[in-house]
């Protein structure tokens, strides 16, 4: 339990006022990203008609999502389809990500779901404007009575905040057990198998829920 109460810290002093960085968060974050990069890097290296095993693997996760996402927004705004894979790419590899001993997950910190869904937010919001325009999009906040103006804003607030703990809540809920079945039992066993379990099937699961509601989220601001 100790790596949940004292994570390291890089400390930065902006102008007047130190900011306080999680050292863990930044260093897996990035190597996510490195992950990404090399994977797209070696999947289209060498791209011909008949496919390599990258190339296949990487075509198969393209065409899987691009159906999803051509289904959820009707054929519409499919310039989306490339940050929903990235963003369901990142995540998966993230909640991999602690499954390799001496890593953690960058989605066990609140700032990174966070992060991701006020992006998907303001995303979103700015499609419903692009889409509807500025007068017709501040005229869903009046619907069906003007006074339902502050609860539609504090709805449209809560999704960020739903979908945002929901993962973190899984993540970080996950290596708690994880973490303190292991001190109980020694790390045999059992410790493995809820390892896998929460990294593979529910992480790829959270990942899998946080994108498509993110994508839903866009969908119905541009309808």
């Amino acid at each position: 339990m100790e790596e949940f109460l004292h994570a390291p810290k890089w400390i930065l002093t902006l102008f007047v006022h130190e900011v306080v960085l999680n050292a863990d968060t930044i260093i897996h974050t990035l190597v996510v990203m490195g992950l990404l990069i090399l994977f797209a890097l070696v999947s289209t290296r060498k791209m011909s008609f008949l496919p390599g095993r990258f190339q296949t693997i990487a075509e198969l996760i393209v065409v899987a999502f691009e159906n999803l996402v051509h289904d959820a927004l009707d054929g519409r705004n499919r310039k989306y389809f490339p940050l929903i894979l990235v963003l369901f790419l990142f995540l998966v590899l993230s909640n991999w990500l602690g499954l390799v001993p001496g890593l953690g997950e960058p989605t066990r910190d609140l700032n990174t779901p966070l992060s991701l869904g006020i992006m998907g937010f303001f995303i979103a919001h700015y499609a419903g404007i692009r889409t509807k325009g500025l007068k017709g999009y501040l005229a869903q906040y009046v619907e069906p009575m003007f006074f339902m103006a502050p609860l539609n804003v504090i709805s449209e607030v809560a999704k960020v905040v739903s979908i945002s703990f929901r993962l973190y809540g899984n993540i970080m809920g996950g290596a708690i057990i994880i973490a303190v079945v292991s001190d109980l039992v020694f790390s045999l066993l059992l410790p493995p198998f809820l390892n896998a379990f929460f990294g593979l099937f529910v992480g790829t699961v959270q990942a899998f829920v946080f994108t498509m509601l993110t994508t839903v989220y866009i969908s119905v601001q541009t309808k």
